[in-house]
């Protein structure tokens, strides 16, 4: 259980943050609650943790109000842990933390926008073929909020990229971090190909962790069709623990493509992008296929090259 915090910290926010959510235990249970798994039986096979542990580690989170119980089934009674409104405003602080041992422990410290194809983070996210988005919404730049899958399609193309610089400029040295150059030509390239993927029954978005009002002028700017998703609060992010980079003091995603079929299933996956029009192409090709019912499952990619 939580450990209490001295008299002497009661005032230090960082010592009540973690009375809260410093025990190892619970910050994993708040990346799986983010990943939508919300019930103990799954909680307990993924974490492979003690049903004793888990019930007062998810007792602590929801009278922390991290988590919120609610029943999904009267006889017998079961119920679902989800995040609060207090548990997703802790997602930038996990995903920072991810990004933080993705540089400095896994990692060699390099700042890059990148990565080496057998990284921990690319074998991290070549394990997401065959898993389910879960259900949410994002801010997007033609108004309200979106899924990031488009329920009408046959499948859905999601390219991440790091950020755009119109409207606002770019960080002092961006184009002197590995992978950070190239996101305008890919929406270009997403944008004069969207007819096509359009007819092949594939829907386009774009991601980054720009703001919606800065997305917008871009896209007005450069006649963008499809939407561009704001995951500035990092709940896409948190929830394939896709990779990160800071920059400007700011979360950025790395540059990869998804395709996710109807089901909310994630399919395919390019990571790292290198080729950025071979990445639109495969993309495309992949896309179609899966809206033709012929694509096999996994199938996850590198560099564009498929």
């Amino acid at each position: 259980m939580a450990r209490a915090v001295p008299e002497r910290d009661t005032a230090c926010a960082v010592a009540q943050a973690a009375a809260v959510i410093g025990d190892w235990w619970s910050l994993l249970i708040v990346r799986e609650a983010a990943r939508g798994r919300y019930r103990f039986d799954e909680l307990q096979r993924e974490l492979d943790i003690s049903r004793k542990v888990l019930t007062e580690r998810l007792g602590h989170l929801v009278e922390s109000g991290v988590l919120e119980k609610t029943p999904y089934q009267q006889g017998p009674p079961r119920y679902e842990y989800r995040l609060s409104a207090a548990g997703r405003a802790l997602l930038p602080v996990l995903v920072s933390m991810q990004d933080w041992a993705d540089r400095w422990v896994l990692g060699d410290g390099s700042l890059t926008a990148t990565a080496d194809a057998d990284s921990a983070e690319a074998v991290r996210v070549h394990t997401l073929p065959g898993t389910r988005l879960p259900r949410l919404s994002l801010p997007a730049h033609t108004g309200g909020e979106l899924d990031p899958m488009d329920p009408g399609a046959a499948a859905t193309v999601l390219f991440c990229y790091p950020a755009t610089g119109r409207p606002s400029p770019l960080p002092d040295g961006w184009a002197d971090i590995p992978g950070t150059v190239g996101c305008t030509l890919e929406n270009r390239l997403f944008r004069d190909a969207y007819e096509t993927f359009t007819a092949a029954g594939v829907a386009v978005r774009g991601v980054s962790t720009q703001r919606p009002d800065e997305q917008r002028a871009f896209a007005a700017a450069e006649d963008i069709p499809f939407p561009l998703l704001s995951d500035t609060d990092t709940r896409l992010a948190a929830a394939l623990r896709l990779p990160t980079f800071r920059a400007g003091q700011l979360l950025r995603l790395k540059r990869l493509v998804l395709v996710v079929d109807r089901e909310r299933t994630v399919r395919h996956v390019q990571f790292p992008v290198t080729d950025i029009p071979a990445a639109v192409h495969t993309a495309l090709v992949l896309g179609r296929a899966l809206a033709e019912g012929g694509a096999a499952q996994g199938g996850p990619s590198r560099g564009g090259d498929a």
